[in-house]
C-alpha cells in the first residue's frame, strides 16, 4: 500500500509538471503569435516587389528600345546630311554648266532634293528627340522601382531575421522600409 501511495503521488506530481509544462507552452504561443503576422508580411511584401520587379524590367526594355530606335533615327539622319552635303557638292560643280538641257535638268533636281532633304532632316530629328524624351521617362520611371524593388528585398531580409531572432521591432523597421519602397513605387507607375 506504502507503494501504491508512493506511485500516486508520482503520478500526481508528473499531471502537475505537464500541466505547468502545457501552460508555458500556451503562454510561449500566445507571446510569439506576432510571428504569424510576419510571416504574412514577408508574403504580401514578396508579392509586391514581384510586381514592382516586372514594373521595373517593363520599363528597362522600354528605354532599350527607345535608345535603339533613337540611334536608328540618328543614323538616318547622317544619311540625309550625307546625301544633301553629295548633292550640293554636285550643285556647285555644275551650276555653271546651265547650257546643256541635261544638266539643268539634274540641277533643278538637286536644288528640289536640297530642299527635300532639310524638311526630311527636320521630321528625322523631331522622331529622335521624341525617342530620346520617351528613354529618358522610362529610365526615370525604371530607377523609382529599381530602388522600390531593393528596399523590398531589404524590407524581406529583415523581416526574416526578426521572425529567427523574434526581436519585434525589426518587423516593425521591416515595415516602415516597405512603405518607403511603396512609395518609391509609386513614384515609378505615376
Amino acid at each position: 500500500m506504502d507503494n501504491l501511495q508512493k506511485e500516486i503521488n508520482e503520478l500526481k506530481e508528473f499531471i502537475v509538471d505537464l500541466k505547468a509544462d502545457r501552460a508555458a507552452t500556451k503562454e510561449k504561443e500566445k507571446r510569439e503569435a506576432w510571428t504569424k503576422y510576419v510571416s504574412l508580411t514577408v508574403v504580401i511584401i514578396a508579392v509586391i516587389a514581384a510586381v514592382a520587379s516586372q514594373a521595373a524590367g517593363k520599363y528597362g526594355s522600354q528605354s532599350q528600345m527607345s535608345q535603339v530606335k533613337a540611334s536608328d533615327q540618328w543614323a538616318f539622319y547622317q544619311a540625309k546630311s550625307i546625301k544633301q552635303h553629295l548633292d550640293e557638292v554636285s550643285l556647285l560643280q555644275f551650276r555653271e554648266r546651265t547650257n546643256d538641257p541635261a544638266i539643268a535638268a539634274m540641277v533643278g533636281k538637286l536644288t528640289v532634293n536640297l530642299s527635300r532633304y532639310d524638311k526630311e532632316k527636320a521630321e528625322v530629328k523631331a522622331a529622335a528627340e521624341a525617342l530620346e524624351a520617351k528613354r529618358d521617362a522610362a529610365s526615370h520611371r525604371g530607377g523609382y522601382l529599381g530602388t522600390a524593388v531593393s528596399l523590398f528585398s531589404v524590407s524581406i531580409a529583415m523581416a526574416s531575421i526578426c521572425t529567427v531572432t523574434k526581436k519585434k521591432p525589426l518587423w516593425f523597421v521591416s515595415m516602415i522600409m516597405a512603405a518607403l519602397a511603396l512609395v518609391e513605387m509609386a513614384r515609378g507607375m505615376l
